[in-house]
């Protein structure tokens, strides 16, 4: 009865100014803006990459920026929030660990059931240092965030040696004291306009006297869906996302076309001539790959199969995805047939952004009506990053790559402010966004997953 009279006070204290938070793994800080704007504060923010966390400072201005491997590094980042604001919990700790051992994007990574596959990469294992961090601090909210493998990809138990997902570790060690709420959706139905599958796990201290609002109401610490169905009114099209973006058209022929002189963060890479033809060669609008071209440089349209590599007329490489195989003999370049080297579709939402979103060969990176990549301007801004967030001298000192990887590994702000609205409802117990409903499939099928009881059964009884 005393620790949840101690919680109440420090609800009421905190409803009068923004909620202290901490930030691990923070890339470029650009996730963490959304939960400021939802009224978070961050004292503390680390990644291992120095140059993020040069990104990040320049966004959350007085933040204590802690570089380094949180592995080692998570002692230092409890004493930098202690340093600031002495011995108040934080009301919120976020964290996005590495997700490139679990992509799907990622090849070489084997089986998903197989731990020791799994435990090949070590950020596999990078929850450790947030449960480390936790019970330290003593959080009232903890997020963490990553791709939807994340609740599956099996790896050892550090100690049992057991198989067990990453996911379920971290519920194992936090289980104690926090009641997990597992969520996977789209964030394209939260208005994100791009095609965005991720799973979240949100903790809450079992003392938090809202929490028995959330079993009460059978709710989930999450916002309720804003966009259900593509088209007009609904989830944006790629065609449409790219179009409210009002950016100048771009080309990757010459390094005139390819660049918005007024617009620094709006420009492409520039191709060869064999790589322009064979983009241009992909009808406009259509989603369709360059494996599909039945064109040749020197014939036009030929009547070719799909494996064929040679022009039957002209004996020439085809305008496809094409390597020389020893010799002067050519072949189709293998794997990733599906998505590389393909345009986006103009009817469907974009794509992922990606941290390889200058690449032609990578995950539907094309333009869907020019012959092009996106640009990073266009990639920050189809992941909600506000128009005036901060590079400094990120690109002329890093290079546009550095910088479209920040881009690709952000959570969209415009989610994390949504969900970030929810958690300081909980937090101050005034609700301003409806938390949504636990028989939501984004609740129940990631909790069935995971192999968690059904809270919203268990919470009807």
């Amino acid at each position: 009865m005393r620790i949840q009279s101690a919680a109440k006070r420090e609800g009421r204290a905190q409803t009068a100014r923004n909620l202290c938070a901490v930030s691990l793994y923070s890339n470029c800080g650009a996730g963490d803006l959304g939960l400021r704007e939802a009224g978070f504060r961050f004292h503390v923010l680390s990644d291992i990459d120095g140059r993020r966390l040069t990104v990040a400072a320049l966004n959350h201005v007085g933040a204590k920026t802690i570089s380094g491997d949180l592995r080692q590094t998570w002692p230092e980042l409890v004493d930098a929030y202690r340093a600031r604001s002495g011995k108040q919990r934080p009301a919120l700790l976020a964290a996005c660990p590495p997700c490139q051992g679990m992509s799907s994007a990622r090849g070489g990574r084997g089986p998903g059931h197989d731990p020791d596959a799994g435990c090949r990469d070590e950020r596999n294992l990078l929850v450790l240092p947030i449960a480390n961090a936790v019970a330290e601090l003593q959080p009232r909210i903890v997020v963490v965030e990553n791709v939807p493998a994340f609740f599956t990809r099996k790896v050892r138990h550090p100690e049992t040696r057991e198989p067990i997902s990453a996911a379920n570790l971290l519920i194992s060690m936090l289980c104690a004291r926090y009641q997990v709420f597992p969520f996977i959706s789209d964030l394209a139905n939260y208005g994100v306009p791009q095609t965005r599958r991720r799973a979240f796990l949100t903790f809450v201290d079992r003392h938090e006297p809202s929490l028995i609002r959330l079993q009460k109401e059978r709710v989930a610490p999450y916002p309720v869906p804003t966009k259900l169905w593509v088209g007009r009114g609904g989830i944006p099209t790629a065609a449409q996302a790219l179009a409210r973006l009002r950016l100048p058209s771009l080309d990757a022929s010459t390094a005139a076309l390819a660049a918005d002189p007024r617009r620094a963060m709006h420009f492409v890479p520039v191709w060869s001539k064999r790589r322009y033809d064979m983009v241009a060669t992909i009808p406009a609008g259509s989603g369709k790959s360059a494996w599909e071209n039945q064109a040749c440089g020197t014939c036009g349209r030929v009547d070719v199969g799909d494996d064929d590599a040679i022009c039957p007329h002209c004996g020439d490489a085809l305008l496809r995805p094409i390597m020389k195989d020893g010799g002067d003999t050519y072949r189709l370049i293998t794997g990733f047939r599906s998505s590389s080297y393909r345009r986006m579709s103009a009817d469907t939402p974009p794509s992922t952004v990606t941290t390889a979103s200058g690449h032609v060969g990578s995950d539907r990176t094309i333009h869907p009506l020019e012959n092009r990549v996106l640009s990073p301007l266009e990639c920050a801004l189809l992941q909600t990053f506000p128009r005036d967030f901060k590079w400094g001298d990120a690109l002329t000192k890093w290079g546009h790559t550095n910088v479209r990887e920040m881009i690709g590994e952000a959570v969209p702000p415009l989610f994390t402010r949504l969900h970030g609205r929810v958690i300081r409802g909980l937090l101050t117990n005034r609700w301003v966004e409806r938390p949504i409903s636990l028989s939501d499939t984004r609740c129940r099928r990631p909790t069935k997953v995971l192999g968690l009881p059904d809270l919203w059964l268990s919470w009807a009884n």
